[in-house]
């Protein structure tokens, strides 16, 4: 069985390693437990502020000191930042375009017990939308710490989704090489592509799996960075396997669904099928539970891929 590790775990582990450079200030609403920047904090506490609820005056300091030339994380559930800081995310740090990395944790509805008030389903759609905004949502802890450094090494704003649950380690480290905006081939397929981001990276690889067994050969991509998004790749699995399935633990309003939809429309049509959440709020409830309510399961990515190979073929 493959290992389990939560991206926000190695979003704190990668913040602690690379924080090395003195440029990087971490900013937290209180929260530094469960976002993991408590981690960075023992390691460099001169660097760290708890900022307290109060994400958007967080967001607004977090301009003010990389309008000073720091490096700023600012962390906290993308609920709050998505939702309750947008307007100065929107207008202090995308706007002016400073370095400010947010950090946000808790994203999806596999958040769990906490319910809908917590639930972010909607966040990849609020930020792609913001110019100067570049958009990452990382598969697993290996990916997550390689965009920690990509958004380091950036000079913009960067909105970082990370999960609360724990999710199987897809890369090997040791080979791994995250490129910025790029998304990554898993596995080849020639009769549908499965298109996937982050929790639901796993899933898609284990409907690969169930297809091939029906005879259905799915190729496997891993879109980590949703704005800007690699077109070049997404126009190629079209234009070579002729039917695609998005697969988010998102809204499939907004999203990657969406993202790949307009990139389709523009230049390879071809049948889409979109598997995330249908216009609905969450609901508290067990992780796996919700996954199974709301149709983020293995089973219906199947279903949806034979859908779209259908359409193919009409």
């Amino acid at each position: 069985m493959a290992t389990k590790i939560a991206t926000r775990e190695a979003y704190g582990n990668a913040l602690a390693e690379f924080g090395v450079d003195s440029r990087i200030v971490v900013l937290d609403a209180d929260l530094s437990k469960s976002t993991r920047t408590e981690i960075f904090k023992k390691k460099y506490p001169e660097r760290f502020f708890n900022m307290g609820i109060a994400e958007a005056n967080m967001m607004s300091a977090a301009a003010g000191l990389a309008a000073c030339g720091k490096i700023v994380f600012a962390s906290t559930f993308s609920m709050f930042a998505a939702g309750r800081a947008y307007e100065q995310v929107r207008n202090s740090i995308s706007y002016p375009r400073l370095n400010v990395k947010i950090g946000a944790s808790h994203a999806g509805i596999t958040v769990g017990e906490d319910g809908a008030s917590h639930q972010t389903i909607e966040d990849i759609a609020l930020m792609r939308v913001l110019p100067n905004m570049v958009v990452i949502s990382p598969a697993d802890a290996v990916e997550a710490k390689w965009a920690v450094k990509a958004a380091i090494e950036h000079d913009g704003p960067v909105y970082l989704r990370l999960a609360r649950l724990a999710a199987p380690v897809v890369f090997d480290e040791s080979t791994y090489q995250y490129e910025f905006g790029k998304g990554v081939t898993v596995y080849e397929g020639s009769d549908v592509t499965l298109v996937a981001t982050g929790y639901m990276l796993h899933k898609a690889i284990e409907a690969k799996d169930v297809l091939a067994q029906e005879g259905i050969s799915a190729r496997v991509i891993n879109i980590h960075t949703i704005k800007p998004i690699d077109k070049d790749i997404i126009v190629k699995a079209a234009s070579e396997t002729g039917a695609i399935v998005t697969v988010e633990e998102h809204s499939i309003i907004g999203g990657l669904g969406s993202a790949v939809s307009e990139i389709l429309v523009e230049n390879c049509p071809a049948p889409l099928k979109r598997v995330g959440v249908e216009d609905k709020f969450g609901k508290s409830g067990k992780p796996d539970e919700l996954l199974q309510m709301y149709g983020l399961t293995v089973e219906n990515i199947v279903a949806k891929a034979k859908e779209a190979v259908k359409m193919k073929k009409a």
